[in-house]
């Protein structure tokens, strides 16, 4: 065997990305929380920022100007885009029980999941208070039960159902590297889009906690607010609990996408 045949042979496993080996190396701590304020800045403004938008054109010009459709549709093509361009630095989290789901089923360093967590809470704060600043009624862009008897319990199934499915996808195309390569982010993004499009008359399809809490705490709204928590780390639970049943054990390559890279020394 040739040495280029040896050094081929014994890269890395790619696995959402095709990289040199040079970049496929731990980034430290720091960047990772970088990468993960900033990814959850991005998508919370683009989540949350049609409802933001649409209340403050309804009030000075009368008519909404975003669909459904589109408000639903941009965070999953968002998500795509975050996948691809900022994934190999943080893994790309952008939801704390992604991070939680991954950190349980044992493919993450759980000395990081707080970190992570906290990273995104911040960078949808920060969101949510610069979408405030730019057009008020920053709660608009919140996720609320639909308000009828029973709206409560009917958003509460349909966050579970829904962050299942969206876990379940994520934790499976990690595991199934070989086949997905470079498409995970096409099938994680559109899942987003999917799911959105189904749930988001009931509950908003949230799931993802910080996507919620962060206009409600600026806006001080915080109308249903356990729904946002408890749905979404349920539903995570599930897809945990699930990947377990079916594919057993992690495999190295499951955590070096969890991670976005490879495993420190």
């Amino acid at each position: 065997m040739t040495t280029e045949a040896q050094m081929a042979a014994a890269a890395p496993p790619r696995l959402f990305w095709l990289f040199d080996n040079g970049a496929l190396r731990a980034h430290p701590l720091r960047v990772r929380l970088i990468v993960e304020f900033v990814g959850t800045f991005i998508l919370i403004c683009v989540a949350a920022g049609p409802g933001v938008i649409n209340a403050y054109v309804a009030l000075h010009h009368g008519v909404p100007q975003i669909s459904r459709d589109a408000a639903v549709v941009a965070p999953g093509a968002l998500v795509m885009a975050l996948i691809y361009a900022l994934g190999p630095l943080s893994g790309m989290h952008i939801n704390p029980v992604v991070t939680i789901a991954f950190t349980l089923r044992g493919v993450f360093h759980a000395a990081w999941a707080i970190p992570y967590i906290v990273a995104q809470l911040l960078g949808a704060f920060a969101a949510a208070l610069f979408l405030q600043l730019m057009f008020g009624q920053v709660a608009k862009g919140g996720s609320h039960p639909i308000a009828i008897a029973g709206g409560e319990w009917r958003s509460l199934v349909m966050e579970v159902l829904c962050t299942l499915i969206l876990v379940t996808v994520i934790l499976h195309t990690a595991t199934g590297y070989k086949s997905i390569g470079h498409n995970a982010a096409l099938a994680v993004g559109s899942t987003v889009a999917l799911l959105g499009l189904f749930a988001s008359p009931i509950s908003g399809a949230s799931m993802n906690p910080v996507r919620t809490l962060g206009p409600n705490l600026v806006g001080a709204d915080l109308a249903g607010w356990w729904i946002y928590v408890a749905g979404p780390v349920i539903g995570a639970l599930l897809a945990v609990g699930l990947i377990r049943v079916v594919r057993g054990k992690p495999s190295l390559e499951e955590r070096e996408a969890a991670e976005g890279g490879l495993l420190p020394n």
